[in-house]
């Protein structure tokens, strides 16, 4: 298993080839909030050719003093505003915030790792 990433302060090691298999349930499910900072605004709307205050306003929405991603609901799912279910993946992959790019290796994981085990297939004991 040469692709397994690991990280320090982690208890499982993660095999992003699993991705392909599982259909994205970390951009699906329950309701959730992908946080973005000022760059990370600014990088997807860039990717996305739109101005920035478009792209606030289409995309974004308000949670306490941050801003994060819409979901959309599709049946009883909540979906990243991004996933896109035809390609099973992310729209925006290559500007996809810095949130989605550490996951699985999230401080709630680490006293959570069965609910994670649950949810991705990528994941196995370290």
């Amino acid at each position: 298993m040469s692709d397994l990433i690991r990280q320090e302060g982690f208890d499982f090691a993660f095999t992003p080839s699993a991705c392909e298999s599982c259909g994205g349930r970390c951009c699906t499910g329950e309701s959730g909030n992908i946080f973005v900072s000022p760059e990370e605004i600014a990088a997807l709307a860039k990717h996305l050719e739109m101005e920035e205050a478009l792209f606030r306003s289409t995309y974004l929405v308000k949670k306490g003093y941050k801003l994060s991603l819409k979901e959309r609901i599709v049946g009883m799912s909540h979906d990243c505003i991004f996933y896109d279910r035809e390609i099973g993946g992310c729209g925006v992959y290559e500007a996809r915030p810095l949130q989605c790019r550490t996951f699985p290796f999230w401080n709630y994981f680490k006293n959570h790792l069965d609910e994670l085990k649950r949810e991705c297939p990528g994941i196995v004991d370290a």
